[in-house]
């Protein structure tokens, strides 16, 4: 007898669920994927089929109003993600926040600060192009803050479209162990349900948006299939499940709990995924998924989150794991700001105890202490205020002076902790930017310092030769969403200048210095020496830093002139000798040196190091380093050489070629610089139909030939000033 599940009625919550603590019935989830993969539609659908909406819009949707998640008028325009937005909704007696991610790369600090407060995820991957550049980078962000996750293969509708293609690019470009656990019914314009490997039945999703999902017995054509891939299964289970692999070898018989209660405990500790299929355009597939949220990933209190506790006194620290007490003090992490008519509205993440309206927290960057006024749950841009709030959930406050990666902790210093930091990636590019009119400055410095305080990767710098304002991000996307932003929410006309790629220099060899700057004008003059060595600072790849260390031993250089040799370090690597541009991963040590009994000085001693700094930089073998891009090319099988050569040209080295049906599908390591105007000429030699996407994948050494071009644009531009 067939069973019809009326999804959108779960607003009952069976009675049992009660008796749980509220933490073990919440889910934080984030859907990310690459640029164009069906998240934001995935998103809408849960939402609908979670009750939370009661009318599905699409992405840039005939009917003008756009998706429930993409609230900004840019992302309804263009149709993409720019900032991800949260919502929360009840399924099956769970209580699912939810995060939608932006897809292109430009805006990849809104996937990071998202997945640093997740317990799980939802990785979608298309079932025609397979794992993509971005798919790529969202894996590596997961797998930073350790978030187990489901992976849902998307657009099975699509021409093209392969399952097993997908579940082998993960397997491969991923290295993760992966298997599906449901196959598809049909394919392509035929896709219309899903087989259950674990239930062993047949699911089609019918009703006008496919909400009543019909469960049968599977059909006799796809029971043979259905019996292998859960073999398939139950064999990769085994390989990492012991009591599986018992099981299996035995030739007893495993449940469907028992698989279940595998799947959850390999996923929570990032041994296996769980591969789940659908089609979230046809409404197919999501409620599905939206089961596996709740079987398999973990609850708040099974994911462990740590901090830091400060002595009274700030001189120790020691790591210590949040817990998910509401009798323990409170402590939240925020996350993310955003301006609004009402203010600042800062979205904060609850690792332990509870928070009331009207309560006090303290935050540990601003030493300030102040009231919690309003609080709220967001759908999209829309608040609903609550009074409070338990461990492991996730709210807005208003009010709160903060900025994104504060620690806020219940009311004052008695008990100081720090949540770890989230990674914040580097710009890679930089435009000039102004208003055209003078009677805009106000509004056009009070947009810039907004902006900033949103989005840890907007930089803004004075040059201080030019005197031009230099905004730095991502991307060029990126930074002309922000010059659009200023137009509309501040009503400034600005005038970007032409990008400019962020290159940085280093060294590659350890360099001796033994510097005496020595200045005599007439009364009392100027000596300092300082005597040490410069070296390269071995960091994991895309990572940048700078580090003083004093080896003085004894009193050759009294402590005030020691600070000052810092300073003086720091200050000359952030305009590099050779380019102008930052100088990274370089140790500066200091060994000695000599002092004057009249004519030294602190800014004798800082004079000094900045003249040790550039003589012992031309030294040490120095090298200028360049943003390479991950770049993905897919174009007409008979593009294909056009495609190569012109990657070629480009400085690029090709790391993957595939056929995807009639598509040619290469990915290449190109740098930045190469990058700009090859959207011109890939429309021009496909006719329109080439398509590629880029993200930073590191810095790289600049080719010798090229190093000359370089430093001469920059002398050309420091004369023209």
């Amino acid at each position: 007898m067939n069973n019809i599940f009326r999804f959108r009625s779960f607003m009952r919550t069976p009675m049992f669920w009660f008796s749980q603590p509220i933490h073990k019935l919440i889910r934080n989830i984030g859907v990310s994927a690459h640029i164009d993969s069906g998240k934001t539609t995935f998103s809408e659908r849960v939402l609908y089929y979670g009750g939370r909406i009661h009318e599905i819009h699409e992405v840039k949707g005939a009917d003008s109003a756009g998706a429930t998640m993409d609230f900004m008028e840019l992302e309804k325009e263009k149709g993409i993600t720019i900032q991800s937005a949260a919502t929360h909704l009840k399924w099956k007696g769970h209580q699912v926040n939810l995060i939608d991610t932006p897809g292109h790369v430009d805006f990849t600090i809104e996937v990071e600060r998202a997945l640093r407060v997740l317990d799980g995820g939802v990785l979608l991957i298309c079932g025609v192009a397979g794992v993509q550049p971005q798919t790529l980078t969202v894996h590596k962000q997961m797998s930073r803050y350790k978030v187990p996750r489901i992976i849902f293969i998307n657009k099975l509708d699509r021409m093209g479209a392969n399952p097993w293609s997908a579940i082998q690019s993960i397997r491969k470009r991923l290295s993760l162990t992966v298997a599906a656990v449901q196959i598809p019914i049909g394919s392509d314009q035929t896709f219309n349900g899903l087989v259950d490997l674990i239930k062993m039945k047949a699911y089609y999703f019918e009703g006008l948006k496919g909400e009543d999902v019909k469960e049968t017995e599977i059909p006799e054509r796809y029971l043979e299939e259905a019996k292998e891939k859960r073999q398939e299964l139950i064999e990769t289970l085994g390989s990492i499940d012991p009591e599986i692999e018992d099981l299996y070898l035995n030739e007893q018989p495993i449940s469907e709990e028992k698989l279940k209660q595998s799947i959850r405990k390999n996923c929570q500790d990032h041994k296996f995924y769980p591969v789940f299929m659908g089609s979230a355009y046809k409404n197919k597939g999501v409620q599905l998924a939206l089961d596996g949220v709740v079987d398999y990933l973990p609850a708040p209190e099974e994911k462990k989150n740590y901090g830091f506790q400060i002595s009274l006194d700030q001189k120790e620290e020691k790591k210590i794991e949040f817990k998910t007490d509401p009798k323990l003090p409170f402590v939240g992490y925020a996350f993310k700001l955003e301006e609004n008519k009402f203010g600042q509205l800062t979205y904060v993440r609850v690792y332990q105890g509870k928070l009331k309206k009207g309560d006090y927290v303290y935050n540990m960057k601003t030493k300030k202490r102040v009231k919690v006024a309003r609080m709220a749950k967001m759908h999209a841009n829309q608040m609903e205020e609550i009074n409070d709030v338990e461990a492991g959930d996730i709210f807005a406050v208003f009010g709160v002076d903060c900025s994104s990666g504060d620690t806020l902790v219940y009311g004052d210093m008695s008990y100081q902790v720090l949540c770890s930091s989230m990674f914040v990636p580097q710009p890679v590019m930089s435009l000039s930017i102004k208003p055209t009119k003078k009677e805009f400055s106000a509004r056009f410095q009070k947009a810039l310092s907004k902006f900033q305080r949103e989005d840890p990767t907007f930089n803004v710098d004075m040059d201080k030769e030019s005197e031009e304002i230099i905004i730095s991000g991502m991307g060029e996307l990126h930074l002309q969403i922000y010059a659009e932003r200023m137009r509309r929410e501040f009503e400034i006309d600005v005038q970007l200048g032409q990008p400019t790629v962020n290159y940085r220099e280093t060294i590659t060899q350890k360099q001796q210095f033994d510097y005496l700057h020595k200045k005599q004008t007439g009364g009392a003059g100027q000596y300092a020496k300082v005597i040490g060595y410069m070296e390269p600072l071995q960091l994991e790849e895309g990572q940048f830093s700078n580090q003083f260390e004093n080896h003085v031993i004894g009193t050759s250089i009294p402590n005030e002139y020691i600070t000052a040799v810092e300073k003086g370090f720091y200050e000359s690597v952030d305009k590099g000798p050779l380019t102008g541009y930052p100088v990274v991963n370089v140790r500066f040590v200091l060994e000695g040196g000599e002092t004057h009994v009249v004519d030294s000085s602190s800014n004798a001693f800082m004079t000094a190091t900045k003249y040790a700094f550039a003589q012992t930089f031309r030294q040490a073998v120095p090298e200028i380093l360049e943003p390479v891009m991950a770049v993905e090319i897919m174009v007409p099988a008979p593009s294909y050489q056009q495609c190569m050569v012109g990657i070629a040209k480009r400085r690029g080295s090709v790391t993957n070629t595939e056929s995807r049906g009639d598509m040619f599908v290469l990915n290449a390591d190109v740098p930045l610089s190469q990058m700009f105007g090859y959207a011109t000429e890939l429309r021009g030699f496909t006719s329109g139909q080439g398509e590629f996407s880029l993200e930073y994948k590191r810095h790289d050494p600049v080719p010798p030939n090229e190093i000359e071009t370089i430093i001469a644009k920059f002398k050309k531009q420091k004369r023209g000033q």
